[in-house]
């Protein structure tokens, strides 16, 4: 059972696109509509299965989901959507991923090169950091939910490759290939996630002081407040004293 902070790898779902019903709903139905091109069975399709999952896990209506899925298959009418990967730097020589599906690359770019600049970072080449990132099924799992021994019983048995303590909830980590049977395990056993995502974590992060922390957290929130991105990720570690601070 290994220590790990969860401000070490900052992905931004947060708190904060809950706030943003409309916005969310949004972005979960994109990701249907493209996961839906490859095929509008969740059986066979196991993009659309998460994308699916994951929208019901935030409350979308079943019949908004059902027209996304419709949009991908062509039954009805929809923008083509592109999957992107920007990456960056921002202040102190942060890292930053950005994984957007929009249906005007130039437009967007030029949003995502702009928040770039004027918080202090620069837009990369593609390829600059995504090396320093692991793609993982990650689930968080709140402690009241299941005893640590069971859980890890279960999520091992299922493929998990790690499994953490962190005191109000538990977090699990398993490759992408297995994130699917882990979710089924978890399902099965009736032990409920307060999310279950497919993210990248960062294999080295890098410390930053308050100001630096500050910027850094503007920038990392005006890309996510932009429509066309799905998530961000960066490597920044915030260390405990900070955390108060920016709160």
């Amino acid at each position: 059972m290994a220590g790990h902070s969860h401000w070490a790898n900052i992905a931004f779902k947060k708190g904060l696109v809950d706030k943003k019903r409309g916005k969310l709903f949004g972005r979960l139905a994109r990701l249907i509509i493209v996961a839906a091109k490859r095929g509008g069975d969740p059986a066979a399709n196991l993009a659309l299965r998460y994308a699916i999952d994951r929208a019901k896990k935030n409350s979308m209506p079943a019949d908004t989901i059902e027209k996304a899925i419709k949009k991908g298959t062509g039954e009805l009418a929809s923008e083509s959507y592109d999957e992107v990967l920007y990456e960056g730097y921002g202040p102190g020589g942060v890292a930053i991923l950005c994984e957007i599906l929009t249906d005007n690359r130039n437009r967007t770019a030029g949003e995502i090169r702009r928040l770039f600049e004027i918080h202090g970072g620069n837009l990369g080449s593609s390829g600059c950091v995504n090396w320093m990132f692991e793609r993982k099924g990650i689930f968080q799992i709140p402690s009241t939910s299941t005893t640590e021994d069971r859980l890890f019983e279960i999520a091992l048995e299922a493929g998990a490759g790690d499994i953490m303590n962190q005191g109000d909830f538990f977090e699990v980590h398993c490759t992408p290939d297995t994130f699917q049977d882990v979710s089924q395990a978890l399902e099965s056993a009736g032990i409920n996630t307060t999310s279950a995502e497919i993210s990248r974590i960062a294999g080295n992060t890098v410390d930053v002081d308050l100001d630096t922390a500050r910027t850094i957290m503007k920038l990392l929130e005006g890309l996510e407040d932009n429509d066309d991105v799905q998530s961000v990720t960066s490597n920044v570690n915030i260390p405990d004293e900070l955390i108060a601070e920016l709160s």
